[in-house]
């Protein structure tokens, strides 16, 4: 049974930094590629970040492009989000998501397995 599980969501102040974890069991993790998404209050998930399977290739939304980094380690079966300049838009609930691909994939209903999310809070 795959599970991928988040932390580190919480409430922080305009500009501040985040780090999100995500956790993977069930799957061997080195063949996916994983993403991170985000959903605000009345708006539809919207896609972060991406990170190949081996780690050398990402991508991101222009929205937080130079903002969040994203990492893994296949060593431990994570992947992470460093959210940097943290604003009040980035306040949303943030998936981790995993993927069956060679290359990295920004389309959610390409992914395979989704976390349950965790909540990104930040005030003005």
């Amino acid at each position: 049974q795959v599970q991928l599980v988040e932390s580190g969501g919480g409430l922080v102040q305009d500009g501040g930094s985040l780090r999100l974890s995500c956790a993977a069991s069930g799957l061997t993790f080195s063949n996916y590629a994983m993403g991170w998404f985000r959903q605000a209050p009345g708006k539809e998930r919207e896609f972060v970040a991406a990170v190949s399977r081996t780690g050398r290739s990402t991508t991101y939304a222009d929205s937080v492009k130079g903002r969040f980094t994203i990492s893994r380690d296949n060593a431990k079966n994570t992947v992470a989000l460093q959210m940097n300049s943290l604003k009040p838009e980035d306040t949303a609930v943030y998936y981790c998501a995993a993927v069956m691909s060679i290359g990295i994939v920004s389309r959610a209903d390409r992914y395979d397995y989704w976390g349950q999310g965790t909540q990104v809070t930040v005030s003005s």
